[in-house]
């Protein structure tokens, strides 16, 4: 980097901060905070939705994968996101943005204290956070692993760096402060993206041009879409994972379905959403597909090989821009959660453990939550120190293994219970889904896994918890089914069609206390 490229980064930084003070205008209560009042355009939420959904893990961790075995890195990531959405734009988004619009909450979780029960929610609640403290720790990791490649700046360095500057906006501004910053980000992203993707295909002339250079020695399977550990069982097993996780079930997600004004609104930013998935990951991996024609990856899995490329190929000035784009994955994707966090923890958690807390006003509700985002963020950033320590070994088996693997238990409940068929699943369906998928998933990856010759594959440790936590689920439903007028009445009020007068525009967060006591708000 010469002083262009910091000048174009700290350019970035200092707009980023200036959004983050603009959006605090628009920021008056914890409803303006956690779901934007409910007055997101769609097209703002569905934008935002993508770009909260991926992180400069795409430019270390996966980037490794395309150089290893190629397009596989699309047709089991991105594609299966693209059409978990597809599905959920009709079957959970409109779901989702009644929870605000008819259940007046502004957590995703505040509902299943009503659903379930207490215990309920805050086995959820308390596992869903920190479950987001590692996933947004491998995010902070990946992007200070980048900065360095091009910095030389140390890692702690580079994770304080970015964590700071996330905590100023996303702290002060809100979802407002996140949205915007990501369109905003996503206009970079645009521009240096289609520059690598330029520059990649300038230098494929000697090797056959876009389509004979596939015929390369070093491109050797790199265009077959299931490759090694990276097959069918695999792929079903993320799309099953990214229904569940992309539509709420990690919950920065379900976010942006609860700030847009409609149940329609919703459903229509959540089909922009997957069609950017389909279209724009092709034109990021291309250069990465590519990448063993024109780098030699200093490190075994290849996780730095976007980054050599980037540095070989791209001239002062855009080089600073593609930099800016590897942030702006990371930042959109740990503010948007560190939002949804100081939601759970705001409207959940702390009204549960303390009497004070269910007497907040919406003042010094804001409070807490501003205070909540940043100690996320500080945990978060603490954690991050230590992901390439033996716990975690590194960047991509905590986003593969650990998100994608825990996400399950802790979303089927959430999730299926917002919908018709699964109303006889109870508390005790829900606890006992998610306990036993949380004990599938440790066995599966550390005592049968290290009994087990060369390990278990991949696909199953991904794959055995969700399967668990599904099949409990809905199987205790049935055995002991425990819905009751209260809680169908909650459930028909989500799936009603007919979203009748009043239910658009800003919903109107209920006092604190009346969340904690059990009371179903009425609208």
């Amino acid at each position: 980097m010469n002083s262009l490229d910091w000048a174009v980064l700290i350019g970035y930084f200092g707009v980023m901060v200036a959004i983050g003070v603009w959006s605090h205008k628009r920021v008056d209560d914890v409803s303006d905070f956690f779901t934007a009042g409910g007055k997101m355009p769609w097209w703002l939420s569905g934008i935002s939705h993508h770009m909260s959904g991926y992180s400069a893990v795409m430019f270390t961790g996966y980037a490794g994968i395309a150089y290893t075995y190629g397009v596989t890195s699309f047709v089991t990531w991105s594609f299966p996101i693209a059409l978990g959405i597809a599905i959920g734009s009709r079957l959970f988004a409109p779901r989702i943005n009644r929870l605000r619009s008819r259940l007046h909450v502004a957590s995703p979780l505040e509902y299943l204290k009503n659903r379930y029960n207490l215990p309920t929610q805050q086995a959820l609640a308390w596992s869903g956070m920190l479950l987001k403290i590692v996933d947004v720790g491998a995010k902070w990791a990946a992007i200070a692993t980048l900065l360095s490649v091009f910095t030389g700046v140390s890692l702690n360095q580079g994770i304080l760096i970015t964590g700071v500057i996330t905590a100023v906006y996303c702290t002060i501004g809100g979802l407002w402060a996140d949205a915007l910053t990501e369109l905003g980000q996503f206009v970079i992203q645009l521009l240096a993206g289609v520059a690598m993707f330029i520059a990649v295909v300038a230098k494929l002339g000697p090797h056959g041009g876009f389509f004979g250079v596939w015929d390369e020695p070093e491109l050797a399977g790199h265009g077959k879409p299931l490759v090694g550990q990276y097959g069918a069982v695999f792929l079903l097993a993320f799309l099953f994972i990214k229904l569940f996780e992309y539509n709420g079930g990690m919950l920065n997600q379900a976010q942006r379905y609860m700030a847009t004004a409609s149940p329609r609104e919703a459903a229509r930013s959540a089909r922009l959403s997957a069609v950017l998935w389909l279209v724009w990951p092709v034109i990021l991996f291309f250069p990465m597909w590519m990448s063993p024609l024109l780098v030699e990856s200093q490190k075994p899995d290849g996780s730095d090989s976007y980054a050599l490329m980037t540095e070989q190929l791209l001239p002062h000035g855009l080089l600073g821009l593609v930099i800016v784009g590897f942030f702006s994955h990371t930042m959109a994707m740990c503010s948007s959660d560190a939002n949804a966090i100081a939601a759970v923890f705001t409207r959940d958690v702390a009204p549960a453990l303390s009497a004070k807390a269910r007497a907040w006003n919406s003042h010094k509700g804001l409070i807490a939550a501003r205070v909540t985002t940043v100690v996320f963020l500080g945990l978060s950033m603490a954690v991050a120190t230590q992901v390439n320590s033996p716990t975690f070994k590194d960047i991509i088996t905590v986003v593969i293994k650990w998100v994608a693997g825990l996400m399950g238990p802790i979303a089927i409940p959430m999730m299926l219970g917002l919908l018709r068929t699964f109303r006889r699943s109870g508390p005790t369906a829900a606890l006992t889904s998610w306990s036993l998928g949380l004990l599938a998933f440790w066995l599966v990856n550390y005592p049968i896994n290290w009994s087990v010759e060369g390990g278990v594959p991949l696909e199953y440790q991904v794959s055995i918890p969700l399967a668990v936590s599904l099949v409990l689920y809905i199987v205790i439903g049935y055995v002991k089914p425990e819905d009751t007028p209260e809680r169908d009445a909650i459930i028909e009020r989500i799936n009603t069609d007919d979203d009748g007068p009043g239910t658009t525009g800003a919903a109107r967060i209920p006092a604190q206390a009346d969340a904690a006591d059990g009371a179903l708000p009425q609208s």
